[in-house]
């Protein structure tokens, strides 16, 4: 999976540049666990390119955030399209995770 990375002072932007995000792509999903332990404790993951996801990948997603809270560090999810939300509310996984509609709400 490919992913646009954008750093800033206070955090950082993980954006995948991908339209489907499907459970094969579980590992490359695993990466983003690894900005856990980075210098910059707090991480958006913009989710404004993605169309589709996997239910393996979106439990994966959430999984991972709750790995950052767990390390005292914040994982916020953003720019969700109505395809990936009906996934996660699907699974009802949105009550449990730190979602924004916006990027800029995200910060």
């Amino acid at each position: 999976m490919k992913l646009k990375i954008d750093t800033k002072e206070k955090f950082i932007v993980l954006t995948p540049e991908e339209s489907i995000i499907s459970a094969n792509m579980t590992e490359d999903i695993e990466k983003i666990g690894g900005y856990a332990s980075s210098e910059i404790p707090h991480i958006i993951l913009n989710l404004k390119m993605v169309m589709e996801i996997d239910e393996h990948a979106a439990e994966k997603i959430s999984f991972i955030q709750q790995q950052f809270y767990e390390k005292n560090r914040s994982m916020v999810i953003c720019e969700m399209q109505p395809g990936v939300q009906t996934v996660f509310k699907n699974l009802d996984l949105t009550d449990v995770m730190n979602i924004t509609p916006t990027e800029s709400e995200a910060w």
